[in-house]
This record gives C-alpha cells, sequence and structure tokens, in this order.
C-alpha cells in the first residue's frame, strides 16, 4: 500500500484498515504523545484530534537537583519561586504549561520568577519532594507552588488547586501569579 501524499488521519486510517484486513489488531499507540502530536488514540484505536501543548514534564530529569537549582536562582536574582509538579498525560498539566508559553506570561515569569517543571509520573514520582513543601500528597495535578526568595512556600493553600487548570479562564490564571509579585520587591 502506498502512503506518499496521505495525510496523517488518512495514513492512520489506512494502517488500521490494512492491519484489520491482515487479522490483526489496529497497531497500539504509546500513551506519551510527541511535543507536537495532533492525533490521539483510544484502546479501540480511534482517533482523536488533541490540542497542541507542551509536555514539559521530563521523567528522567534529577527533580531535586532542578528545584533547588531554582531556589538557588530566585535567591540569587531576588525573585519568587514557581515549582510546577504535574505530568504530561495530565491535559490540566500541559494546560498550564500552554498559558506561561503565551508572551504576556513570558514576559511575567521572566521579570518575576525562577520557575521549574517536576514530572510526578502517575503521582509515584518525587512525591516526597512535593510532601518537603507542605502537602501531605499529590491529589490532583498540577500542584503549583509559589516560593519566596528564601524557599518559603506563599500558597501552600491554593499549591493542589490547579486539576482544574484547562478550564480556567487566562486572565483569571495570569491576575493568580500576578498577585504575587504586587508586594515583592524583585529585580530592578
Amino acid at each position: 500500500m502506498k502512503y506518499v501524499g496521505l495525510s496523517i488521519s488518512a495514513l492512520l486510517a489506512a494502517c488500521t484498515t490494512q492491519a484489520l484486513e491482515g487479522g490483526d489488531k489496529p497497531p497500539a499507540v504509546s500513551e506519551v504523545q510527541s511535543k507536537t502530536a495532533d492525533i490521539s488514540h483510544d484502546n479501540g484505536g480511534h482517533a482523536h484530534k488533541v490540542h497542541d501543548e507542551p509536555r514539559p514534564y521530563d521523567a528522567t530529569a534529577d527533580a531535586e537537583l532542578d528545584v533547588n537549582h531554582t531556589l538557588v536562582s530566585a535567591k540569587e536574582n531576588g525573585k519568587l519561586g514557581l515549582l510546577v509538579f504535574g505530568a504530561n498525560w495530565c491535559h490540566d498539566s500541559r494546560a498550564l504549561a500552554a498559558h506561561f508559553e503565551r508572551p504576556r506570561f513570558q514576559t511575567l515569569l521572566k521579570k518575576h520568577f525562577e520557575m521549574t517543571y517536576v514530572d510526578v509520573g502517575q503521582k509515584n514520582r518525587n512525591i516526597e519532594l512535593a510532601q518537603s513543601f507542605g502537602v501531605k500528597d499529590i491529589v490532583g495535578t498540577p500542584t503549583v507552588f509559589v516560593t519566596n526568595s528564601d524557599g518559603m512556600v506563599l500558597n501552600l493553600d491554593t499549591a493542589p488547586t490547579w486539576r482544574n487548570a484547562a478550564s480556567r479562564a487566562e486572565g483569571d490564571v495570569f491576575d493568580y501569579f500576578e498577585d504575587f509579585t504586587a508586594d515583592f520587591k524583585g529585580p530592578e
């Protein structure tokens, strides 16, 4: 079967049809999508459009080292720390990361925050690191800690409430983070 010139959806349909005609099951699709993936498949092999959102959570990163580096940089640069505990499989974790890539967020973050993303896997990775900031457990992703330049958590009461980040209005998300900068004297 020739595949030259077919769109991604047509290619996927052709591959699935070819596999089914041969008596095979549809090809398995990895749970982890690439950063720019725009098609996802359910267990039945049905294609669904997914959002083109960043996937910044690195399971291979040394999370403790990354967090320590972020907090040291915040102290040295007179900025707030922003620690985002989430996962690439989580739409809300990716949605928050997508907000952070928008120009006005980039301006706010660069001026006032040192930030790192921490991968929590299936809520079974780097949990003790999150607990060191005062949460009992990761109940939803993302869990977001804002710290002062000394590493003290400023939002412990709202840190675990971001599991609905995808449904929050962009303006509300921006205002939440901007509010921490109002009384904080960062670098001039």
